[in-house]
Order: C-alpha cells, then sequence, then structure tokens
C-alpha cells in the first residue's frame, strides 16, 4: 500500500503543478454543429460540445430532435437512433441499460464511456450487464445534446473509449425558466402464459435562474414504471416418473433448436425511482466558471414471480425443493427460479469543476467527482412447492449488499494555442486523470422472512480496488490549408489491490482467499490525418491503440453455482488491447451531410466468460481471448428541408464482420463470430414539420443476425433465450398547445415486434402519450 500511496502523491503533486491549466473544451456558443473540418447549420440547442480538432466520427442529437423525434422517458433511450448504437433497455426504467456500439456487444459494458457535463457515469466496476451506466443520474429533460464519439482515437480518454464515448451536456439558464412535465406510457405484452398491460407515469420538474454572477439548476425526477418479466423459468429434466404432477407448462424451442419446457415467469419489475439534482455555477469572470453538481438517485424495486404451474388440487406451484422433483406430461423435471425479490438504492453523485473558456493562449478546467453507493440492497426469496415468498409467513433467502461501493475521479486538462486564437496553426491538449473504483459486496442468508428478516451468516463477499493514473498530450497541427494531423499519446499506469472473496459454499479448497496486488503501465499512441480535398469534401484517417484494464469484479468476485463456487474472477487477467482504424471521407451537401467510414479493431486478449477446454476438469470463468478481429462500413446521411419545406430525414446502415481469429483456450470457437455483433444495422428518422406548431415523426431501428454465445450454438435465435434480429417502427406526434404548453402522442414498436436480447424480451407495443409546461 505504501508503494501505492507513494504513487499517488506523487502523481497528484505533477497534477496540481499544472492545473491551473486544466483542460478546456472549444465550446461555440451559436447555432452550427461542427462535424469535423464540416459545419451544418442546426437548430439553437445545437452548440457542439465534444473537444475541438477531434481525431474521430461524431454523430449528436439535440434536445430539440429529442423532443421531437424521440419516446424518450429515460437518458439512455436518447441515444436510440445513432448510428450503429443500441442501448439494452429491457423495458422503461431498466437499471441495465448497456451501451452496444459497431465493435462492442450489449455485454460489454466497460467498452464504452458515458459522460454527463464531463462526469464519469460509467461503471467501471464490472463488465457485463450489471455494470450499466448511471443514467438515473440525468433526465432526459434536463439534456442539451447528446454527442457520440466513435473508437479510441483521442489520447483524452481512456482505453474504455475503444467502442465509443458518450458525452451528454446539460442545460444551465442564462434567465428565470421553469419547466414540467407528465407523461403516462402503457406496453400491451403477450408471451407463453403471461398476457398483461404494463403501466408507468412519469414526472419532472425543473428551475432555474442567473442572478449576477450566479446562475442554479434544480429538477426533480420521478418515475413509476411497471416491466414485463425479464426471464422465464424451465424444467430441467431428470427422467423417470413419480414426482408431483403439475400441468400449466409451455413446450418450444431454445434458442439451441433443442426443445424445453417454460414453467413460468419471473423479474417483473414495478420500479420508483427518484432524482433529485442540484446545480450551481458561478462566473468569476466572463471567461472562468465554478460550477457545482449534487444528484441524489432513489431506487425501489420489487420483482414479482408468476407461475404457470397447477398441482392436482388447482395451487400454484414455484419450485421444487431440493431432491424433489414435479411430474410434466410423464416425465420428472426440476424446476427453479421463479422466485420474488426486492430491492433499495441510494446514490448520490458530487462534482465541482472549475473552468476557463477564454479561446485565447491558454484554457482549463479541474474537475472531480465522487459516486457513492450509501444504500444498496437486494433480497431474493428461497420459496419452494406451492409457496409463492409473499405469503403471510415468509420463507428465507438470501441479501447482498453494496453499501460502500463507488468511484472518485479527478481530471486536470488543458489546451495551449500558440498565437493565441482557435486559427492557430498548432492546438495542444493535455491532460492529468485519475480514478478510483472500489467494490464492496456480501451475500448474507436470511433464514426466515426473506424480507424483513434480519441477516445470518454472511455466505459470500468480494472486495478489491482499481485505481487508474494517466497523462496524455495531443497536438492538431495545420502544416498546410488544407492539411491536418492530430498526434497523441496517453500513458497510463494501472494498479489493482486489496481484492479478496469468500464463500462458505466451496466444497474443495479455501474458503477465503486474498490475491497480490498488480500494477501495469502502457502507452497508447493516436494520430490522425485530415484532407479538405474540396469545399465540399473531407478525408480522415485515424489509427489509435487503446488498453481496456480488467474491472475489480472481473478480477476478484466470484459466484456460486449449484452449492458449489465456482470462481469466475482471475486476478491475473491481461488488459484488452486494440488497435483500431477508421477512413472516413465526409461530404456537405446542400442542405445536409453524408458520410462513409471504414473501420477495423484488432482486439487482443478479449475479455469474455467461456470454457478452458484445455484443462480437466474444464473451467468455466472470465478468460482472455488471444485475438478478434472487427471490420466494417458505416454510412450516414443527415438532410434538412428534403423535397419540401420541414421535412428532415437522417439515416444509416452499418455491415460489421466480427470473427475469433485465436482463441489458446478453447480452439474450437476459432473462425466463430464474436457474440453481440449484429451483421447488420440500420436506422431510419424521418420528421415532418407543416408549422412551426406541429411535427410527426417516423422512425425505423433494425438489427440482423447476431450470435450470443462464443461457439455460435444458437441456430434459433429469434425466440426467448436468443439475441434475435428485429425490426422496429416507431412513431411520435408533437404539438404546441399554446406558448408555454405543448403535448405529444407517439408509439414504439409500433408493428409489435417480438424480439429478444439473450435472454430477456425487449418491449413490445409501447404507447406515450406527454403534456410539457415551459415557462
Amino acid at each position: 500500500m505504501g508503494k501505492h500511496l507513494q504513487k499517488t502523491r506523487l502523481a497528484m503533486a505533477v497534477a496540481v503543478a499544472f492545473g491551473h491549466l486544466g483542460a478546456a473544451w472549444a465550446a461555440d456558443e451559436g447555432m452550427e454543429k461542427q462535424l469535423g473540418e464540416m459545419v451544418v447549420q442546426g437548430g439553437k440547442d445545437s452548440a457542439p460540445a465534444v473537444p475541438a480538432n477531434l481525431p474521430a466520427t461524431v454523430e449528436s442529437v439535440t434536445a430539440r430532435q429529442i423532443d421531437q423525434q424521440v419516446n424518450a422517458v429515460t437518458a439512455a433511450e436518447t441515444l436510440k437512433y445513432l448510428p450503429s448504437i443500441v442501448v439494452r433497455e429491457r423495458y422503461i426504467g431498466d437499471r441495465n441499460g448497456i451501451v452496444s456500439t459497431r465493435t462492442s456487444g450489449t455485454v460489454s459494458s466497460a467498452n464504452t464511456i458515458v459522460y454527463a457535463d464531463g462526469l464519469l457515469l460509467s461503471n467501471f466496476l464490472g463488465n457485463g450487464y450489471s455494470n450499466p451506466p448511471r443514467w438515473g443520474m440525468v433526465s432526459p429533460e434536463e439534456i442539451d445534446r447528446v454527442d457520440m464519439i466513435y473508437g479510441p482515437f483521442s489520447a483524452l480518454y481512456p482505453g474504455n473509449a475503444m467502442g465509443g464515448v458518450v458525452l451528454m451536456s446539460t442545460r444551465m439558464p442564462t434567465k428565470f425558466e421553469a419547466h414540467a412535465s407528465i407523461q403516462g406510457f402503457q406496453e400491451r405484452f403477450k408471451l407463453y402464459g403471461t398476457d398483461e398491460t404494463n403501466n408507468g407515469t412519469h414526472a419532472t420538474a425543473s428551475l432555474g435562474n442567473k442572478v449576477g454572477d450566479l446562475s442554479f439548476w434544480l429538477s426533480a425526477d420521478h418515475l413509476n414504471t411497471h416491466g414485463h418479466p425479464m426471464s422465464f423459468g424451465t424444467a430441467g429434466f431428470k427422467g423417470g416418473a413419480g414426482g408431483t404432477t403439475v400441468t400449466g407448462a409451455y413446450r418450444d424451442l431454445d434458442q439451441n433448436g433443442a426443445p424445453r419446457v417454460v414453467t413460468g415467469a419471473y423479474s417483473i419489475d414495478h420500479t420508483v425511482q427518484d432524482n433529485g439534482k442540484l446545480k450551481l455555477a458561478y462566473d468569476f469572470s466572463p471567461t472562468l466558471r465554478a460550477t457545482y453538481t449534487l444528484g441524489l438517485w432513489q431506487n425501489t424495486s420489487d420483482t414479482a414471480a408468476q407461475t404457470y404451474l397447477r398441482d392436482s388440487h388447482g395451487n400454484a406451484y414455484y419450485n421444487t425443493p431440493t431432491g424433489q422433483y414435479v411430474n410434466i406430461g410423464g416425465q420428472n423435471y426440476t424446476v427453479s427460479g421463479v422466485n420474488p425479490g426486492h430491492s433499495e438504492s441510494e446514490h448520490l453523485m458530487q462534482a465541482f469543476s472549475l473552468k476557463s473558456n477564454t479561446g485565447g493562449e491558454w484554457d482549463g478546467e479541474a474537475l472531480i467527482s465522487t459516486y457513492h453507493y450509501d444504500k444498496d440492497v437486494s433480497r431474493t426469496a428461497a420459496n419452494v412447492g406451492t409457496d409463492s415468498g409473499l405469503g403471510t409467513v415468509r420463507p428465507g433467502g438470501q441479501a447482498i449488499y453494496m453499501d460502500g461501493t463507488g468511484w472518485d475521479t479527478l481530471d486536470l486538462r488543458g489546451e495551449w494555442r500558440p498565437g493565441g486564437s482557435l486559427a492557430s496553426t498548432h492546438q495542444v491538449s493535455f491532460g492529468y486523470h485519475y480514478d478510483l473504483y472500489a467494490l464492496r459486496s456480501r451475500t448474507y442468508n436470511v433464514a426466515s422472512d426473506w424480507l424483513r428478516g434480519s441477516l445470518g451468516a454472511l455466505t459470500s463477499s468480494s472486495f478489491g480496488n482499481t485505481r487508474t493514473q494517466a497523462v496524455y498530450l495531443q497536438d492538431a497541427w495545420r502544416f498546410k490549408p488544407d492539411w491536418k494531423v492530430v498526434l497523441g499519446g496517453r500513458l497510463e499506469n494501472w494498479s489493482a489491490y486489496g481484492g479478496s472473496n469468500y464463500s462458505t459454499s466451496v466444497k474443495l479448497g479455501p474458503k477465503a482467499l486474498s490475491y497480490d496486488n498488480r500494477e501495469q503501465t502502457n502507452f497508447s499512441p493516436k494520430l490522425a490525418l485530415f484532407f479538405q480535398a474540396t469545399p465540399d469534401w473531407e478525408l480522415r484517417a485515424s489509427l489509435g491503440k487503446a488498453y481496456r484494464y480488467p474491472t475489480v469484479s472481473e478480477l476478484f468476485q466470484s459466484s456460486a453455482q449449484g452449492g458449489q463456487t465456482t470462481l469466475q474472477n482471475d486476478p491475473n487477467l491481461k488488459p484488452e488491447q486494440v488497435v483500431s482504424t477508421e477512413l472516413t471521407a465526409m461530404r456537405g451537401l446542400k442542405n445536409g451531410l453524408w458520410r462513409v467510414s471504414l473501420f477495423q479493431e484488432d482486439k487482443r486478449d478479449a475479455l469474455y466468460s467461456q470454457t478452458d477446454t484445455t484443462v480437466s476438469p474444464s473451467v468455466t470463468s472470465i478468460q482472455n481471448i488471444d485475438k478478434i478481429r472487427t471490420q466494417g462500413v458505416e454510412t450516414a446521411l443527415q438532410m434538412t428541408d428534403l423535397w419540401v419545406r420541414g421535412l428532415d430525414l437522417a439515416g444509416s446502415v452499418t455491415y460489421a464482420h466480427s470473427k475469433i481469429l485465436e482463441d489458446a483456450r478453447n480452439p474450437a470457437v476459432a473462425g466463430n463470430i464474436q457474440p453481440r455483433i449484429p451483421n447488420w444495422r440500420a436506422t431510419l428518422v424521418g420528421t415532418y414539420r407543416p408549422s412551426a406548431r406541429l411535427s410527426y415523426t417516423l422512425a425505423a431501428r433494425y438489427s440482423g443476425r447476431q450470435y450470443n454465445s462464443l461457439g455460435n450454438t444458437d441456430g434459433n435465435p429469434d425466440t426467448y433465450g436468443g439475441a434475435s434480429r428485429f425490426l422496429v417502427v416507431d412513431a411520435k406526434v408533437n404539438y404546441q398547445l399554446a406558448r408555454q404548453w405543448s403535448a405529444s402522442v407517439g408509439v414504439d414498436n409500433l408493428n409489435n415486434y417480438k424480439y429478444f436480447v439473450s435472454p430477456h424480451p425487449y418491449p413490445q407495443r409501447t404507447f406515450f402519450a406527454k403534456l410539457k409546461f415551459d415557462y
């Protein structure tokens, strides 16, 4: 620990030495959207929030577009029409919304970064469905714009940017303003024996003002929603006969084409989420601002279970006790997983920044933030037989506590423009980054009353920390009027320490393990070349290397399966490393922009959960896969006033081929397709505004064939358990009722397409209605 503390102090001292410089975004307060050297006219809220001279593709959506085009209840939904982007939001209010990009799938949460006003919302405690960005800290009503940066081509961002970077920018008032909205939505869901209508409401209120040099923004967001089942119970075949006879099961084929028996639905979530936000800003001068942000997110969730099974007396039957069976159609099966649950969370976010924006020779920013789990507990019943788990006398179960988990960050960023203007031949960006992630996970047995009962013995725990420190330097040099090169590098020092796990269910080997500290340093070079071939054509070639270090959970967290713990962690995992390239051509049109990008990512030591078949007995854990290559092409078109005034059209098409080239631990998967990367993706959004008060939007989202497993055995993907194709059509109508009042109605999945992200169903047809007040 002394060695780590010494290095931390040294790095902090170096950071403070140039902290007054910081790092600044070159922000244009006007009405233009800048993509590289191209300029496309936009709305009044489309000021760019991305760094100047960014050597990467950027796609954006503004507050105006969100309001007119997207049936957005959560911040995650504002990304749904961006090229190549899918957010794994399985129902409205889902806390596990992973961002999938053209090179990363819906289980690779650590391969994309999400910021809100420079604050890190990405949860790099793990790399999977349970570690999504903390979307609940941002209400869609406060978003000014969202910018999506594709690939790890900028030295300003860590290696987690290999999939992309999401920059959400929120508003600060320049005068008094107040806003309120109420939104209702309804989903009609039908699958197997579940046939239900799921309702929800979403309410927001905010006000802000600027008085002299002080401005403030106060907002509240309340979401109350009922989701459809996330999972369905399936029976395990045991052979023979003689168990309790039950009826009501459903039979079909699973994602691998094998017959299965579906016995019930569970994880039917009723979630109530509240987000409160306070932002204060003080202008010391027209070019120097201090900002403080305080965010509180609370959640209460009840997950119901619905069994389809009935015994001979008509009683609902949920799960088989240990050593017992049920008889379905003359054969014995075990039934499990149909259990209710309850969770409660309180998360606190704070940040302070000091930022200059002179546009002159020097600009800088210092930002410090913290995200802390003040309370995070989830309980699950261990109900069996005809016990629903919700009776007067409740059975026991288990409780998982994550209190004390969280992360802290520090960023010091600077801009130097020799010559003192944004038009300088050189524009140099530099900075220092620090982050610390801490995992504190404890699982307890609850002997009786799983919902309210006292905690029993500790059954498992996982603890650990990761720390990353980085310095970066990047220069954008216009060496000829039509040529510019962006050259940079990022030096990162990563360490993992304090790792341990404990389990009472390990039958072989030790019950408690502690791991040695680790440390690694890597350098990631970046290079991009721009050429303004004509006033309308810009060409760009980008090259970047990046390292994505193992997360705390991948290194230290274990999981229990079937009475014997399978340690899903490996403290010696190597970091993922990629070399990414992109060739882009952008064509400025009279009233729009057309882009074509060729991309390739060569990834080594990819982190995946797989089975090591080279040892006996085989071991299933998170392991490094030697090499994966992803290649593809993406094209995007944006047009305003197309054919007739008021008609806007935006669309994209992406083709990707992602292949596993080498896997020493499971050689049989070499040559297979990387899971969760669809071969085709497409979006199309058309908005027509016949008047300033009325707009109509029709949109479509398409995703092609993809695999769920490394073995590519899922030959029946369009079913529960598979990662399916989909074509979804959405619609929205907005009307300005009066100067301060507006209303909208909409529908997502108008065609009621049933599609799945393994193993969960996505939303079926959902209707929306919203009333909004703006002062």
